[in-house]
């Protein structure tokens, strides 16, 4: 059994939103398990089923670039917010956000050593950053999305400048409709992304096992209700949809008028432009997610630089 310390009580807190005593309860239960602990909170109903996913310690910013049929989204991180207004970052970022557009690579080391409009490496370019900015930076991955035929819109959410900011958005829309009226098409559907991180496209990109999770504590709760076992089961299946439909972007409300799903957004948009429009894939770069935030005791840190 894990040592159930305040530490893992306040994280599995700040992750559910459940209070301190039943935070505790669940780690007991679960013999410290911190995942298993919030899968216990969710059956019992006291915490949500997103997972906080913004408490990061990553900065930088995220670029995104378009052009036509064709769009790139790239991540440079940098240890504080400062950096992401520094015009020399700023521009570096942009610079190969652009490199990855043209070039359509997905690997970091090969951008890296495409060499930048000064002729040197993105990779050397990068190491003189941290020298005049004097902090870490990193390029620290790439994504590209494209179409045969249609758009390829984006959007920047909390932006430094033009095309960077804190989440990039890409929507790879696939039509031979008005390429105007498929642009503003994707720009909203880019903005819905960014607002409600969805999962995936549909049910069918959704990963089986996140899927089964949502399963277990869908039946646990169920279980809950003392209700005849195929009324339970009826339960379970209902919930599991609820869950695809809200994690899923055809299956979500579209932010935009709060009531309509995008699948009908996209499937009036096919009526009114007279030909066929589908999603065919999309990308949201959230800055610093997955990157685990490193607590430090900032008092301590000053009390040992003056040697205290």
């Amino acid at each position: 059994m894990a040592e159930i310390t305040a530490q893992l009580v306040k994280d599995l807190r700040e992750r559910t939103g459940a209070g301190m005593m039943d935070s505790k309860k669940a780690l007991t239960e679960t013999g410290g398990d911190f995942e298993a602990a919030v899968d216990w909170l969710r059956a019992k109903g006291l915490a949500t089923a997103a997972k906080k996913a913004g408490r990061t310690a990553a900065e930088g910013l995220v670029g995104v670039a378009t052009s036509g049929t064709k769009g790139t989204a790239v991540e440079v991180n940098s240890e504080t917010d400062f950096v992401a207004k520094n015009e020399i970052f700023q521009g570096f970022v942009r610079e190969v956000t652009d490199l990855a557009l043209a070039s359509g690579t997905t690997d970091v080391a090969a951008l890296g050593a495409q060499n930048t409009a000064a002729g040197k490496p993105v990779s050397e370019a990068l190491t003189d950053n941290i020298a005049k900015i004097g902090e870490n930076q990193s390029l620290r991955r790439i994504a590209q999305v494209s179409v045969p035929a249609g758009v390829v819109s984006s959007y920047v959410h909390n932006a430094a400048a033009p095309g960077l900011g804190k989440i990039g958005v890409l929507v790879a829309i696939e039509s031979t409709g008005d390429a105007a009226q498929l642009e503003a098409l994707g720009k909203q559907i880019a903005m819905h992304i960014a607002a409600a991180n969805p999962l995936a496209l549909d049910e069918t990109g959704v990963d089986p096992v996140v899927v089964e999770r949502e399963r277990s504590i869908a039946r646990e709760k169920a279980a809950q209700s003392g209700k005849p076992a195929d009324i339970v089961e009826k339960m379970v299946e209902g919930g599991v949809r609820k869950f695809l439909g809200e994690s899923t972007l055809l299956g979500q409300i579209f932010v935009i008028d709060g009531k309509s799903k995008v699948s009908d957004v996209v499937a009036k948009a096919a009526k009114d432009l007279g030909t066929p429009v589908k999603i065919a894939e999309f990308v949201r770069f959230q800055l610093g997610e997955g990157i685990e935030k490193e607590e430090t005791d900032f008092a301590a840190e000053v009390a040992a630089a003056v040697g205290r």
